[in-house]
């Protein structure tokens, strides 16, 4: 398979002013496989060194700060050929080795030749707790789950992956690379973008093996959240874990405590929400109460909406089966859109700095599902899980705020264009709606 984040991996180990890499991601998003075959690719050797198989290697970083001596000690115990330049140094597990984690720092500051890249999951990181966190001394990568784009590449489909990459105008795409894209999203969502998902479809083309691999991820998260240090929120975290497809579900998708259990508090389950954000095993999406800039500036921390990692996960949670994919546009109308807004907001993170953010008022009802800050420039998105392209929350929103909103893009199901302010994108565009999103600006 490939990643997208190959060539961020590529730049780091051309550049001058390299520090050691710290890879984050959710757990099972293929940090450790991204890493080795990065090693296998650009470097004569791997040296890999697991802390959580291999716990006695700890020892090496615990009665010395020497770095030479630490490595000449791996290499020897590992068997392994380890030199400055030629050697990719992977340090695997590394929120369950503390001393490991603030050692990165003598690797910055004393050999810089050595090129090592660790890799740990987000939450264990930071609750890590090393002595001496290495701030300033490391650099930092996070990978996603993979997104559609890298599913068409997994799935042998490069030419569609080539075509979506040189589409430089805003006019509909050919029905021979639209149907077939729309397809092909819909598979998308029965395996979202979890690795081994998606190695399992592409191998056995078998939607039963897709649900065995996510349901086999699903426990193990859940199994991780006895790793809580308090462990009387575990019940607080499996509750609110298992309420975001009924989350979701509603019309309105502002969290809600009440949902996770009958009379919860904020402040009761405030911590379980955190957790599962410091996990990454959800997002959390704040409302602004007007577009400006900064977005940060303008959140609501009272109301916020929370999407999973990943599109796959949040369908096999809310035990939508394959078959529902298969029934015309079913699956667009199903689970009302919760899947649709999912995969946009996993689509959009990795293309803008900020996280985006929504906007919505009541009385009447309207509401924006994501607004994104691209440079100086606020941009609302609205996503439409059909081909309706009534906006109704999109028109009220540039009536109220003309002077702050120029561009309005939409996601669905219906062609590229772009019309009246509008930019409309199809939905198995999204990995493009960055791009996209400023030619539109460079010809409104």
């Amino acid at each position: 398979m490939e990643r997208l984040a190959m060539e961020q991996l590529k730049n780091w180990k051309e550049s001058p002013h390299r520090k050691p890499l710290l890879l984050q991601g959710v757990r099972q998003s293929g940090k450790t496989w991204l890493l080795k075959e990065f090693g296998r690719r650009y470097y004569k050797n791997t040296a890999y060194f697991n802390f959580d198989e291999n716990e006695e290697y700890k020892q090496f970083f615990e009665t010395t700060k020497d770095v030479r001596r630490i490595v000449q000690n791996l290499a020897m115990a590992g068997g392994q050929t380890i030199l400055p330049g030629e050697t990719l140094l992977i340090f695997d597990e590394i929120q369950d080795a503390p001393k490991v984690l603030g050692a990165l720092k003598y690797f910055c500051e004393t050999a810089p030749e050595y090129h090592v890249a660790a890799a740990g999951s987000l939450l264990g990181v930071a609750l890590a707790k090393p002595s001496s966190f290495p701030v300033g001394k490391v650099e930092f990568l996070f990978i996603h789950p993979m997104n559609f784009t890298e599913f068409l590449m997994a799935n042998g489909d490069t030419n569609f992956v080539r075509y979506l990459a040189e589409v430089d105008t805003l006019e509909p795409l050919p029905d021979a690379f639209f149907l077939p894209l729309v397809e092909k999203l819909k598979m998308y969502y029965v395996t979202g973008g979890m690795p081994e998902a998606v190695l399992r479809w592409t191998d056995e083309r078998s939607t039963e093996a897709v649900q065995s691999v996510l349901f086999q991820i699903l426990e193990a998260y859940e199994r991780d959240f006895t790793k809580h240090p308090d462990t009387k929120e575990y019940p607080k975290l499996s509750l609110v874990w298992r309420s975001l497809p009924s989350q979701l579900a509603r019309e309105n998708k502002r969290f809600l405590y009440k949902v996770v259990k009958e009379g919860a508090r904020a402040r009761e389950y405030e911590d379980a929400v955190g957790w599962l954000v410091n996990a990454g095993l959800v997002h959390k999406i704040y409302r602004v109460t007007k577009p400006n800039l900064p977005l940060s500036a303008y959140d609501d921390l009272s109301a916020f909406k929370i999407y999973v990692a990943d599109v796959g996960l949040l369908r096999r949670m809310a035990q939508l089966a394959p078959s529902a994919f298969a029934e015309g546009n079913r699956l667009f109308t199903e689970f009302k859109g919760a899947l649709t807004e999912n995969y946009v907001l996993t689509a959009l993170l990795p293309q803008f700095e900020e996280v985006p953010r929504y906007w919505s008022q009541t009385n009447p009802s309207y509401e924006v599902d994501f607004l994104v800050q691209q440079d100086n420039a606020i941009i609302p998105f609205e996503v439409k899980a059909e081909t309706n392209l009534k906006s109704r929350s999109l028109q009220k929103f540039k009536e109220l705020f003309s002077e702050e909103i120029g561009l309005r893009v939409r996601l669905s199901l219906d062609n590229l264009k772009f019309d009246g302010g509008v930019l409309n994108v199809p939905l198995f565009m999204a990995d493009q709606a960055g791009r996209l999103v400023k030619m539109a600006r460079e010809s409104y």
